[in-house]
């Protein structure tokens, strides 16, 4: 039988049950030397976040905890130890004979009756293999890969790769890589009882290959492997900083951030004017190694600094790394991707542009739809107004401008 043959569609009825094999036999070894999955998060450790998040989703059913053998028993004794735990069991030194160790126990549990399926052929088993260290895995995403591997026999939730991805040898560029097809994997992956099974006797967990995740073995086996849709939250905790992120994340960190950004350039000699996004022909240039918009980098220091990322002369120093006279919408651009990949989104600009010249109010308008379109924000989440009396300094004088800009971020997801 084919992997989807017989299945039934999705969407149609209630989601199968779904046994977990959570690895958690690392070494930590891009921690420092320690151990992550230990690291105490609030009142408990990493790990027990992980087990909570799978057993909130109402498709597992039982979860194996395959970890180092010294760490046995206190997990297994640990009060935080959910009670769709069957097992806690000692890994392998690779981590496919880690997930083989799981699968045994969860055929010892099913051979113990501690908790059995009345009807449901064992070989149909769905079989979900989750990282020890992916604490934010939310029952939506366990839901789908269950779902998805149950019709289709194997699945992975994916991320489409959105940086523009390098092939480098020798400390050279050798070719850009088309990134269309390419996605990064991410855990729970889901594979059939019976697919593994099968799996496991074309290659032998102990067998010389080794495979860096579940869904390399079943492509290996010609085992298709359908794609669902990843969380770009559910993050692996991998290097130190992560622990930051995850523990703001389930700790509660605030849903709203306001961050303030003010810059200052004088006028060069060329022209034309490039100030909140849009070009003011006949008006003289801001001086400075980009284009000189004054008014949007200050928009991206308010966004850098609410988000905690510094600011915008650290991330594009004035220097041989920045090409000279680029163009601060490309500026803008980064940091909103970047702003989004800490988990904050825009939420409201407020915008003042300080100047005795040019005349500025034709141009507010056009100004506060192009911030808008570069922040993905709505027009009227937008404000921009100029300052043109009563001023003094470089801007009074008309020997050059400067802007202030209050940002407003949201989390991307209610913590």
């Amino acid at each position: 039988m084919s992997p989807t043959e017989g299945r039934h569609p999705e969407g149609v009825s209630a989601p199968p049950t779904a046994d977990v094999i959570v690895v958690a036999a690392g070494t930590s070894a891009r921690m420092g030397g320690s151990d992550k999955l230990a690291t105490t998060i609030g009142d408990r450790p990493l790990l027990a976040w992980t087990l909570a998040a799978l057993a909130a989703s109402p498709v597992v059913e039982r979860i194996v905890v395959v970890t180092a053998s010294d760490r046995i028993a206190v997990i297994a004794a640990a009060r935080w130890l959910p009670n769709v735990v069957v097992a806690v069991v000692a890994g392998a030194d690779r981590r496919q004979g880690s997930v083989a160790a799981g699968v045994a126990a969860l055929d010892d549990s099913l051979v113990e009756g501690r908790a059995g399926r009345v009807g449901r052929p064992t070989d149909d088993r769905v079989i979900l293999i989750h990282d020890g260290a992916r604490p934010l895995v939310t029952p939506a995403l366990v839901e789908s890969v269950a779902r998805a591997t149950d019709r289709h026999g194997a699945a992975i939730p994916v991320l489409a790769v959105t940086e523009t991805i390098k092939r480098v040898g020798h400390g050279l560029v050798l070719e850009t890589v088309d990134r269309s097809t390419l996605a990064s994997a991410q855990t729970p992956q889901g594979i059939r009882a019976g697919l593994l099974r099968t799996a496991y006797r074309e290659h032998r967990p102990d067998g010389p290959e080794t495979w860096t995740d579940e869904a390399a073995l079943f492509e290996a086996c010609r085992i298709p492997v359908h794609a669902v849709p990843g969380d770009p939250l559910n993050l692996k905790v991998t290097v130190p900083a992560d622990l930051d992120r995850v523990r703001s994340a389930l700790l509660g960190a605030p849903t709203i951030r306001i961050g303030i950004g003010h810059d200052s350039h004088p006028f060069g000699p060329a022209e034309p004017l490039a100030l909140g996004g849009v070009v003011i022909v006949g008006a003289p240039r801001l001086h400075g190694h980009s284009d000189g918009d004054v008014a949007l980098h200050a928009v991206c220091d308010a966004l850098l600094g609410a988000a905690g990322l510094g600011d915008l002369g650290r991330l594009f120093p004035a220097g041989p790394a920045t090409p000279p006279g680029i163009a601060s919408r490309e500026l803008v651009t980064e940091v909103v991707r970047r702003v989004e990949e800490a988990g904050w989104r825009p939420l409201a600009l407020d915008l003042t542009i300080v100047a005795a010249r040019p005349r500025l109010g034709p141009h507010l308008d056009g100004m506060r739809e192009a911030v808008a379109g570069l922040t993905g924000l709505a027009s009227e989440a937008v404000n921009v107004k100029a300052s043109t009396g009563n001023l003094d300094g470089m801007e009074g004088a008309g020997r050059g401008m400067s802007a202030l800009a209050v940002a407003t971020l949201g989390a991307s997801r209610p913590w």
